[in-house]
């Protein structure tokens, strides 16, 4: 059985796994990522070496998930997320030479969709669509039973998707802020006449648990906006599934309230006047959560054709 190192980048923790070829996860663990504002390439360079020398000789190759626009043939990094200073950089040709090993990149918003696809909520579908909403709203879509990247490889970046045509110029006009953590606590806070500061996920599901009915007005607010930009993702698409993942999707009441907030939608249509059939999307739970990324990123490595790169790969000393 062949191991690979799976590495997930995140803005505050790189998550790192052993894992075998069938995604089970044989030893788990993360390090500090590198703060974009002071630190360098090689800085983050240096806290995968250190990963990397733990492994070297138990595998085959290293699967990486990170945020950004990126070209999954080599690794380039249009933009990088809060990993900034990888933007410009082709890291899967840079980290092969490093390593002396084939390593593949992917957007982490694509992994998420690849691994549902392989092994999860998406399994068996042929047109399907990964929500993940966390500190944005990233995703990936899956057509024709294969990953959709788009000519430049964007297709998927929700978090661009402007849903307030007056004020374009403006942060919270875009998809990524409205229906990301900080979206959800602002309108939480319009809602209690708090601080949106003092919010985050744990304590806004905690207060509408209990039945807070500020918290959960603010709550259903923040469904209905989702769940018009989800019916207008599966018009352009015409999706058989779409499912809804990141930190707050193991919350059963944000299901509860998403697919109310939908239901509301499909039923005040005023088109179905004219044309009375207007395809729902059906909605479902990712089946993974953490480990999502990582498993995505070792179906992207293994579904990877490396000897179409030309990259020369030295021998291990």
């Amino acid at each position: 059985m062949k191991n690979y190192l799976v590495f997930d980048a995140g803005g505050t923790f790189t998550k790192y796994a052993l894992m075998d070829e069938n995604a089970e996860i044989l030893e788990k663990d993360k390090v500090p990522t590198p703060d974009y504002h002071t630190k360098t390439k090689e800085d983050y360079y240096a806290v995968l070496d250190s990963v990397v020398e733990k492994y070297r000789n138990r595998i085959e190759g290293i699967a990486i998930s990170m945020p950004g626009m990126l070209d999954n043939r080599n690794g380039y990094c249009v933009t990088a997320g809060y990993l900034a200073y990888l933007a410009g950089s082709t890291v899967g040709t840079e980290l092969s030479q490093r390593y002396g090993i084939p390593v593949s990149v992917e957007n982490d918003g694509k992994c998420a969709a690849l691994a549902e696809f392989w092994r999860g909520s998406l399994k068996g579908c042929t047109n399907g669509a990964v929500v993940v909403i966390g500190t944005g709203v990233a995703g990936g879509i899956i057509l024709n039973g294969k990953l959709f990247r788009g000519n430049h490889f964007t297709a998927g970046e929700y978090s661009y998707v402007c849903t307030e045509a007056k004020e374009p110029a403006e942060m919270d006009s875009y998809w990524g802020m409205i229906s990301g953590a900080e979206g959800l606590a602002k309108i939480v806070a319009k809602h209690t006449g708090e601080d949106w500061k003092i919010y985050d996920g744990l304590k806004i599901f905690g207060l509408a648990n209990e039945g807070d009915e500020k918290v959960l007005a603010g709550l259903r607010e923040f469904t209905d906006r989702l769940a018009v930009q989800i019916y207008n993702l599966n018009i352009y698409l015409d999706l058989d599934i779409i499912a809804i993942g990141g930190g707050i999707s193991r919350q059963p009441l944000l299901h509860e309230y998403l697919q109310k907030s939908l239901d509301e939608v499909m039923k005040n249509i005023p088109l179905r006047k004219i044309t009375p059939y207007v395809p729902e999307p059906k909605l479902t739970k990712c089946q993974f959560y953490n480990d999502a990324n990582l498993i995505g990123a070792l179906y992207h490595f293994m579904n990877k054709s490396f000897c179409s790169e030309n990259i020369q790969f030295p021998k291990q000393g």
